[in-house]
């Protein structure tokens, strides 16, 4: 049985940290506005910028690479913790379509939901997001890291897109984050089988 903590008492728990303690990043949650592919705010009244502690400190690894690779820019976070209850309207929202294969099964959890994935993305000196061929939440094929190759080739992104996201990859891989295949913004921190087994759900 995984073991849970309700989102409501997640500001006692030690096993997780604020956003507001990681020095370095920026935040704009895009579930708590309608900047996102349900567009509506999903996240009120809950307070969802939080990661777990290992997540969190692996972050801070990032923030120092990227100090270090491209002095000016900062880590934009766009989603951390998601709990199980937002999820699951997620999922509900795209019943029966076939961009459910994006999201995590509620029933099996999102990594998000125990706070050891992130929705992330890079900012330059300017504060603007550096153009990675597609906007956050973007359901398509132009998304998919697996098929830049094939998406360079059709011209569908460009060289610099493709070497934006590979800052982003590098960035992130060395701070032990591992991406996957459909969504270049998101990463997970840990072996997700183990987070599954072993720690706390958020609900």
């Amino acid at each position: 049985m995984t073991p849970t903590l309700a989102a409501e008492e997640i500001a006692g728990s030690a096993q997780f940290r604020h956003l507001s303690t990681i020095a370095g990043i920026a935040v704009d949650l895009r579930y708590a506005s309608a900047d996102n592919f349900v567009g509506r705010d999903l996240y009120t009244p809950f307070d969802c910028a939080w990661l777990h502690r290992d997540a969190a400190a692996a972050l801070e690894q990032v923030v120092a690479w990227l100090a270090r690779a491209r002095p000016g820019a900062t880590a934009l976070v766009l989603d951390a913790l998601r709990p199980q209850r937002v999820q699951q309207q997620l999922w509900d929202a795209l019943a029966g379509t076939d961009l459910q294969m994006y999201l995590a099964d509620p029933r099996r959890g999102s990594i998000h939901s125990f706070g050891m994935a992130l929705d992330i993305t890079i900012v330059d000196e300017a504060g603007r997001e550096l153009d990675m061929g597609t906007g956050f939440d973007d359901l398509t094929e132009r998304s998919h890291p697996a098929l830049e190759p094939v998406m360079l080739a059709r011209g569908d992104i460009t060289v610099q897109q493709i070497a934006n996201r590979q800052l982003l990859r590098d960035a992130m891989f060395q701070a032990g984050f591992q991406g996957i295949n459909t969504e270049w913004w998101h990463y997970d921190c840990g072996d997700r089988a183990v987070v599954r087994q072993t720690f706390r759900r958020v609900l």
